[in-house]
């Protein structure tokens, strides 16, 4: 009976994430503190479950589907910093918002915590992100990688967070190369935190991602080389976060090129939850 339970409860990869992100999160605030505060969590959560209820009764949806509303709400608070409530609040409202504001043929275009991390940094001086806030502990980054696995397993979107690894790994070794570095550097720098908060819950949701493993393919390599430059050139901090909503507006045309049939989410029985937001 037990076994059943659970195995219903995470044969939605949204309940697996949902337990992660919310570990994480109490782990920072009764362990390691990672910059979040619990006001500004119950704040992200509280605004994005009433976006989420409103827009669902403006649209007409026979429920609202608040999972996704948490999920966002905990990633903005792991993330985003800001100097006031307000921040997150506005943060969690774009974010969900924008799910049913902004789509085309039915589908996402932005990833909703990434759009509200974006929009709130360059539009207001009162929000941004620290990278280092993580950490580069070895351990803390090999507790990521599994639990961010457990995720992409259950979503089977595992291709774009290695696509993705894979492309930032090989501009961090070019570059240590062109500049002479050791490579002490450059895997401190794939211990990041962020970096791997990143790939395994944001650029990997697959409801804002090409729908074929080419368009995948192509969509991860940008990111990487846009973020990149962001980073390292203009020495932009939100360079992930930047890089990712800048290209979303491509995805539409990978998909068009790259036609394959469309992420939809399943539940435990193996039906598909026609939620659409």
């Amino acid at each position: 009976m037990i076994r059943q339970r659970l195995s219903r409860l995470f044969g939605d990869a949204r309940h697996i994430q949902l337990s992660i992100l919310g570990l994480l999160l109490a782990v920072n605030l009764v362990e390691v503190d990672f910059g979040a505060d619990p006001a500004s969590a119950a704040v992200a959560v509280g605004a994005g479950i009433a976006t989420q209820i409103l827009c669902s009764r403006l649209v007409g949806l026979p429920r609202a589907e608040l999972r996704s509303a948490v999920i966002a709400a905990l990633s903005l608070s792991l993330l985003l910093r800001g100097d006031a409530l307000w921040v997150h609040a506005l943060a969690a409202v774009i974010a969900i918002g924008a799910k049913f504001l902004v789509r085309v043929r039915g589908k996402h275009i932005f990833n909703p915590s990434a759009l509200g991390i974006a929009v709130l940094i360059f539009a207001t001086d009162h929000a941004w992100v620290s990278p280092g806030q993580w950490g580069t502990n070895l351990w803390f980054a090999l507790l990521l990688s599994l639990l961010g696995f457990c995720v992409l397993h259950a979503s089977r979107r595992t291709d774009i967070v290695l696509f993705y690894l894979f492309c930032h790994c090989g501009l961090l070794l070019a570059r240590a190369l062109w500049l002479g570095d050791p490579l002490a550097i450059t895997l401190n720098q794939l211990q990041n935190g962020s970096l791997l908060l990143f790939a395994f819950f944001m650029i990997s949701d697959p409801r804002t991602i090409p729908d074929a493993r080419r368009g995948r393919f192509l969509f991860a390599a940008l990111v990487a080389l846009v973020a990149h430059w962001l980073a390292f050139h203009w020495h932009f901090r939100p360079a992930l976060y930047a890089a990712l909503v800048g290209l979303s507006p491509l995805i539409p045309l990978l998909d068009r090129l790259f036609p394959a049939d469309r992420f939809e989410w399943t539940t435990p029985a193996g039906r598909r939850d026609l939620q659409p937001c």
